[in-house]
């Protein structure tokens, strides 16, 4: 059994401080991915800085007409919301499309964009993965790959990330809020994950010990016509093998 530690924070301060007093921590919100890459031995973090009583868990509308969803807000509640639903329904539809009821109650905006892969050879410990592992190759390139990159793959990695959300939000020219040791910045969503190319086991943008602290959904784009689309093998809880979004705007 290996040693884990476990930091409760209450602020966004004490939460960054935690996890760089202790090298390997992870941040544990919904813990929906987490918890499963743990048991499979994927992750194997020294500490869980618990972040679920950070006051991060709401909806707000600011003065300009944008929206500022906190990290911490459930995939099914920011789903549901009145403004959200009213003003970009394609982000709506797009967390509607992911994972399961149970699943969603539990997951977190912040956690969301976080996930790992869902590819099988990312997951399995004894075949070799560059996203895992670096140097250790791509098994899933000669392997199973029907549900792998058609475009923005590299030779290290042809995986790809399998959140809905993040489509929706990049089409909707969102920015994602960080804060870390050297303060608080904001990154584009359509920026904020990364092509493999030769540094496969880097999904985003997010530096070392930054956390996610909300979603910024523009006041531009609220209102527009937009819908989600995804192709997958069932009709629920299936990751896609395709999937689009598209947020209409019209100039004369």
């Amino acid at each position: 059994m290996n040693p884990l530690g476990y930091v409760r924070a209450t602020t966004v301060e004490e939460a960054a401080e935690a996890f760089a007093a202790h090298p390997g921590a992870r941040y544990l919100g919904g813990g929906t991915n987490l918890v499963d890459l743990m048991k499979l031995g994927v992750e194997e973090p020294s500490c869980l800085v618990d972040v679920n009583r950070l006051p991060l868990d709401a909806v707000e509308e600011l003065p300009d007409g944008s929206l500022r969803v906190g990290a911490l807000v459930r995939n099914s509640d920011l789903a549901a919301h009145p403004l959200v639903r009213d003003r970009y329904p394609v982000l709506s539809q797009a967390l509607l499309a992911g994972a399961s009821g149970q699943l969603r109650n539990a997951a977190t905006t912040g956690g969301n964009l976080l996930q790992r892969t869902r590819c099988q050879y990312f997951q399995d410990l004894s075949k070799p993965c560059n996203k895992r592992e670096p140097g250790t190759g791509c098994g899933a390139r000669e392997g199973v790959h029907r549900d792998h990159a058609v475009l923005g793959w590299s030779d290290q990695c042809i995986a790809t990330h399998p959140s809905d959300m993040a489509v929706a939000l990049a089409a909707l020219d969102a920015r994602v809020e960080l804060h870390g040791e050297q303060g608080a910045r904001s990154v584009p969503a359509a920026a904020f994950h990364r092509l493999p190319g030769d540094r496969p086991q880097q999904d985003t943008e997010i530096r070392p010990g930054e956390l996610i602290t909300g979603v910024l959904l523009p006041a531009a784009a609220a209102g527009l016509p937009s819908a989600y689309r995804k192709a997958r093998d069932r009709a629920s809880y299936a990751f896609a093998l395709a999937s689009v979004a598209v947020v209409l705007r019209v100039s004369d």
